[in-house]
Order: C-alpha cells, then sequence, then structure tokens
C-alpha cells in the first residue's frame, strides 16, 4: 500500500490538493499512471513525464512539475506530489 498527497498551488497557496491511494505495491514503471489518475481528479492536465521526476520522487520523496513540464497550459503555478511514509 501507499499514498501520494498531490497539491495545486496557485498564487503561493495550496488552491487544490488530494491524496492518493492504492493497496498494490509501489512501482515505478506504473508512476504515469498514478500521475494520471491524480490529474483527473484535480481537473487539471496531465504533465509531461521524465525520468528526472521519477528520480527526484525516489531520491527525495517529493516531485515538483512546473508550468513548462506540461503541453497544455495547467493554470496553477506548480503541481507538487509527496510520498506520505
Amino acid at each position: 500500500m501507499f499514498r501520494i498527497w498531490a497539491k495545486v498551488y496557485a498564487d503561493g497557496r495550496i488552491a487544490k490538493q488530494t491524496t492518493y491511494s492504492s493497496e498494490e505495491k509501489f512501482t515505478y514503471s506504473k508512476f504515469f499512471n498514478y500521475l494520471a489518475d491524480i490529474c483527473g481528479e484535480l481537473d487539471i492536465p496531465t504533465p509531461v513525464l521524465l525520468k528526472t521526476h521519477i528520480m527526484n520522487y525516489a531520491k527525495f520523496n517529493h516531485v515538483v512539475f512546473r508550468p513548462r513540464d506540461f503541453v497544455e497550459d495547467p493554470g496553477c503555478e506548480k503541481l507538487v506530489l509527496e510520498n506520505i511514509l
């Protein structure tokens, strides 16, 4: 089981947030699926997922997606995913 706390920042504040949880074991190969589910729940476009994003999540237990990581305009300053231990 794992949980991810997702926060959308706008104007320096948390505009939206959600907690994504799953009973299955966390695997990095399914990280894009988790990200797509989270973005669907937050009603924002899904960002482009790069190897550096996955490595930052693995190493620091969080990852930040900036507007430049999105193909469409996200309408926010950043999307932050944190691993809830």
